[in-house]
């Protein structure tokens, strides 16, 4: 990774120009490239398979569908975990992909728990103030509920022997759109290196349907949440800024040229990206006598 001086967003060191991968080659050559490293993560691990969490939404879905094309339907255990009421319609969706799919399907309600967390835990930290910054409470109690449904998740993972799929893509990754050891602590990412307007035209590629395909994306971290209205930006004008400016290394001022981008919301989304840098790599230790490898590559 490099740092461009007039931009300081992390970027790859190439400078060759990409453009998205949304022609029907590129999207075929790129659904082998992801089943197989499914397949080989997998068997390297010695793993029964996957699980993976469901909103009914397109990347769970998209994950999901791409998983039971490496695996088959057996090896796949999809997990409905809603917590608002609002999300009810999303979890009768997630369960009819997975019957579609032909895969293991569970719903839990994640309510009881939340509700338990606030009463032994959250109230101990609430201050006068909270009542007047409402968001930052919604915003660290969404934090909460995307690390309840990653610790179902590796319950089922602990006890079936599986590995934990995550479901973000590159454009939520690059801005840090995730929660830290929520649904950012996964084993294995499928659709990580592809932007969300790659996700949309694979999704259609494999055949999700158009239904998910057009819904409004939010995390559902809260009632009525969006990406849109979090991100303060939509995917569709985000996406080519950040190619531009993270993998073909071009200035902020010229990576604006001609999109739908003003300078100072691409200005923010460029400090996004270096802000949550920290979540997208390992904790830092002091590397006292140069031990901060923690190893996993062996000469034979």
């Amino acid at each position: 990774m490099c740092v461009h001086k007039r931009s300081s967003v992390y970027q790859n060191g190439d400078n060759e120009k990409r453009s998205f991968r949304t022609d029907r080659r590129h999207l075929e050559r790129v659904r082998e490239r992801i089943a197989g490293h499914l397949r080989a993560t997998v068997d390297d691990a010695g793993a029964n398979g996957v699980v993976v969490g469901m909103s009914g939404g397109i990347d769970s879905t998209l994950t999901a569908t791409l998983a039971v094309e490496a695996l088959g339907g057996d090896s796949v255990v999809g997990l409905g975990m809603p917590v608002h009421k609002t999300e009810r319609p999303h979890a009768v969706e997630a369960r009819t992909i997975a019957e579609g799919l032909g895969i293991e399907f569970h719903e839990i309600h994640l309510r009881p728990l939340l509700e338990a967390f606030e009463e032994a835990f959250t109230s101990r930290f609430e201050s006068p103030a909270d009542g007047t910054r409402p968001n930052e409470r919604n915003r660290a109690l969404g934090n909460a509920v995307a690390r309840l449904r990653m610790l179902c998740a590796y319950y089922v993972s602990n006890r079936q022997s599986r590995l934990v799929l995550g479901t973000a893509n590159r454009s939520e990754l690059l801005l840090g759109y995730f929660t830290k050891f929520g649904d950012g602590g996964v084993d294995v990412n499928p659709i990580g290196d592809l932007y969300k307007t790659e996700v949309r035209a694979l999704a259609r590629r494999v055949g999700v349907p158009r239904r998910i395909v057009s819904k409004e994306p939010t995390a559902g971290f809260w009632a009525g949440q969006t990406d849109a209205d979090e991100l303060g930006v939509s995917y569709e004008r985000v996406d080519p800024f950040l190619a531009r400016v993270v993998d073909d290394c071009q200035p902020i001022d010229d990576a604006i040229d001609g999109l739908e981008i003003d300078r100072e919301t691409a200005s923010d989304v460029a400090d996004l990206v270096v802000e949550t840098a920290h979540k997208r790599s390992p904790p830092p230790t002091p590397g006292i006598d140069g031990r901060s490898d923690l190893g996993g590559r062996f000469d034979s």
